[in-house]
């Protein structure tokens, strides 16, 4: 039979809108081909495609050879019917519940299409300000053509994932409200959520953008580039944020590079000007510059080329100061650089600027100090304007033994941390010696050491290969949060004479088992694409082991190593919902809280221990969700007191804002939540007034948090700029700097570390 038998015939093909097309014979062998790939674990070939595609030709050649049309439909019967009499029974299950799951999905699509219309309206014709869809992420301004641009795409295709690209129980779930599926918008493109970026291993034998390639820097200016370059060119593979987790460590070869340049040609201009270059044997001079291992060294290691000459000594030991105090510049320059970059840079088709994180503070080499002296120098000065800088969100490493103690090598690291967030609001602090944390951590492997995502992900420990239960080169695959309030007030006292704790958690459990479910399906979307539709993420190998895999290689095997995360927010809703009372007012309430949370990590462990797969509970970091879910239970339940009488849950497992209580108390409370949720978590202090002024008050503030096993913190303070005359500050009415009113011309810039959010829209 030849296979173009049919190419020339008059033959239409009439589609499902009843528009007309040519008769295609390729496309049914697509469609074939596509059926026999979906089915897993076979030995078919193409002659077994090319079997069935002649078959069906031949029979329309019998059946329509006096016809002028054939209907969409009348094909696809002959292909089951082709397969099911060649004895492909597996690949017809696949294409019928293919094929079934296509015509459930365009009714589903049909029947949003007002709905789309009308969110494209409101982006069309409202600003960021009115409109929250508008407002997602804190690095999309969602006002200006291209950010809307962005937001029209992204309201396109969540509906169609939800028509298209997942079980209609998902999107039922999702749409009224019993969960969250984050990032939804970029669930059919397969993507991650994100990663922390190991510096050291993309920078050894550089990288490409796809522009071109990069060759390693060799400078402390191409390091920080570079580094900016690597964030911005990962979020283009992803739907997350972009984390360095060891930043200091990463940066301190850069340091040692610039040194030996600035030394070598220090050196050489003053022997120059003395006259004295060939007396020295410069040369030889160079090749002990280019061993050393530190920009701190006794320069009388340099004696055997002055020994004879007291003013040959006497240059060396000037120009390895002035090279020192060149290097300690030019790494400032770099630092300030580098944050000016990603306040500006542009990522995903110049609509966001990368939700880039910075994790260091634990590098004793007097390189990796001069880096992180010279950052914190250049956040604490502020953008161009003295603006505070949003990117990167910067985080200490606090760890006994190398910056917590007075004696600490580091420890005036850690004081100088303090300072700059009291002005800045960042750097926050991650506790490496939290128990859940120091259990991972191996001395001199900081790649053990626990980073945060700025958003508060953590990924860390590892179920599919306890070898690589490191950092680098890892993140979030996906996430999906649980609306625990509204499973609070149908169960508790609230609603019901008496709270029925069995049923709250026997729907719990049943929730979670669905989102389980939809974090599989979506992993399978994930891992049927190819290396080549991430082309940095996993063809620059900056996800672990993704290195040297080719183009059309599987990618399951990597991914793998990632986490799938269910979170949850509202925990004192809940609890009011059920007992009447937050656990920060009770005891009680305190007790229930965390046999709640106990109870959803339990089942995310046993997800992991069964599928193999590293599933984790996350205190959700979405603000605006928050709203989202109040917004749906209020319209259900009215106005509870306590529970949907603001316009927002209260954050993950956190007391409530509005709650009055000590930072004592509340760290107390919120810290044994840290330890359940090992997909992330945050605690945040909220202080009022000019910390800057009390730089102790601070540091024992970061210490409650140590004290009480925090894993992730942040403090929050009056953080305003006078963008006319730049004074920063506490800034009230009047401004202390020029005298003018709040509402004298230009506003005044107010920021708030907790509104920033670089995944989980």
């Amino acid at each position: 039979m030849n296979a173009t038998l049919l190419s020339d015939t008059e033959l239409l093909v009439v589609k499902r809108d009843g528009k007309r097309v040519n008769f295609d014979g390729e496309k049914i062998a697509v469609a074939i081909n596509k059926g026999f790939n979906s089915t897993l674990g076979t030995e078919y070939t193409s002659k077994d495609v090319n079997k069935v595609y002649l078959k069906v030709l031949e029979e329309i050649e019998k059946e329509y050879s006096d016809e002028k049309e054939i209907k969409i439909e009348q094909i696809q019967d002959l292909i089951e019917k082709n397969l099911k009499n060649l004895g492909y029974a597996d690949v017809l299950e696949q294409f019928s519940s293919y094929r079934e799951r296509r015509n459930e999905s365009r009714k589903v699509f049909a029947s949003r299409q007002h709905k789309l219309m009308k969110s494209i309206e409101s982006l069309s014709l409202k600003d960021a300000k009115e409109e929250t869809a508008k407002r997602e992420n804190a690095n999309v301004d969602g006002d200006t053509a291209m950010g809307t641009m962005l937001q029209f795409g992204s309201t396109v295709s969540k509906e169609f994932a939800k028509a298209y690209r997942m079980k209609s129980k998902f999107a039922s779930a999702h749409d009224s409200g019993q969960i969250h599926i984050h990032d939804m918008d970029f669930l059919p493109m397969g993507t991650t959520t994100c990663c922390q970026i190991d510096l050291a291993e993309l920078f050894k034998d550089g990288f490409s953008t796809g522009h071109g390639h990069l060759r390693c820097p060799n400078d402390i200016m191409s390091y920080t580039a570079l580094a900016a370059i690597a964030i911005q060119s990962n979020q283009n593979d992803q739907h997350g944020g972009q984390s360095v987790p060891a930043f200091d460590y990463y940066m301190a070869p850069g340091v040692l590079k610039t040194f030996k340049k600035q030394f070598k040609q220090v050196l050489y201009d003053f022997l120059e000007i003395m006259g004295i270059v060939g007396y020295i044997k410069f040369h030889n001079v160079e090749k002990k510059i280019e061993k050393l291992k530190s920009i701190e060294f006794d320069i009388n290691e340099f004696s055997e080329f002055y020994q004879c000459s007291e003013e040959a000594e006497r240059i060396f030991k000037k120009a390895y100061k002035k090279a020192y105090d060149k290097t300690d510049r030019i790494t400032y320059q770099a630092m300030e650089a580098f944050i000016h970059n990603l306040n500006t840079m542009h990522s995903r088709a110049g609509a966001q600027v990368p939700f880039s994180s910075i994790n260091f503070g634990t590098d004793t080499s007097p390189e990796g100090r001069m880096v992180m002296k010279n950052y914190l120098y250049a956040t604490e000065a502020g953008l161009g304007r003295g603006e505070t800088p949003i990117f990167p969100i910067s985080i200490f490493k606090v760890k006994e033994g190398v910056n917590y103690n007075k004696g600490d090598k580091n420890y005036d690291l850690f004081q100088l941390s303090c300072k700059v967030s009291a002005k800045r609001l960042f750097p926050n602090f991650a506790f490496i010696d939290s128990p859940f944390n120091k259990q991972y951590y191996k001395e001199d492997d900081y790649r053990t050491e626990i980073a945060y995502m700025g958003c508060r992900t953590r990924v860390i420990g590892n179920v599919v290969n306890p070898d690589k239960e490191i950092v680098p080169g890892r993140g979030n695959l996906s996430f999906t949060s649980i609306n625990l309030p509204r499973i609070g007030i149908k169960h508790g006292q609230v609603l019901n004479k008496k709270t029925d704790l069995k049923g709250f958690y026997t729907e719990l459990g049943e929730l979670m088992d669905l989102v389980k479910d939809q974090l599989l399906e979506r992993f399978d979307i994930q891992c049927s694409k190819k290396i080549y539709n991430f082309p940095f993420l996993l063809g620059q190998g900056v996800w672990i082991d993704s290195k040297g895999l080719k183009n059309n290689s599987r990618i399951r095997g990597v991914l793998k190593n990632g986490t799938l995360t269910i979170g949850f927010i509202g925990l004192a809703e809940t609890l009011k919902a059920l007992i009447g009372k937050h656990h920060g007012e009770s005891a009680e309430a305190q007790k229930l809280g965390l046999e709640i949370i106990s109870f959803m990590r339990k089942k995310t462990d046993e997800y992991s221990k069964q599928y193999k797969l590293n599933f984790s509970l996350i205190a959700t970091p979405a603000e605006g969700l928050s709203g989202r879910f109040t917004a749906i239970d209020k319209s259900i339940y009215g106005v509870l007191k306590g529970i949907t009488d603001r316009e927002y849950y209260t954050n993950s497992f956190h007391v409530p804002v509005y709650y009055n209580t000590s930072i004592v108390h509340k760290l107390e409370v919120e810290g044994p939540y840290h330890e359940l949720t090992n997909g992330g978590h945050i605690s945040y202090i909220e202080l009022d007034g000019d910390v800057a002024n009390n730089l102790e008050a601070f540091e024992k503030v970061v210490r409650i948090m140590h004290d009480n096993n925090i894993g992730y913190g942040a403090i929050n303070h009056p953080v305003d700029r006078d963008p006319i005359c730049g004074y920063t500050g506490v800034i009230g009415d009047v401004c202390p700097g020029c005298g003018r009113r709040e509402f004298e011309g230009v506003p005044i810039e107010r920021v708030k570390n907790a509104s920033l959010t670089c995944c989980g829209r």
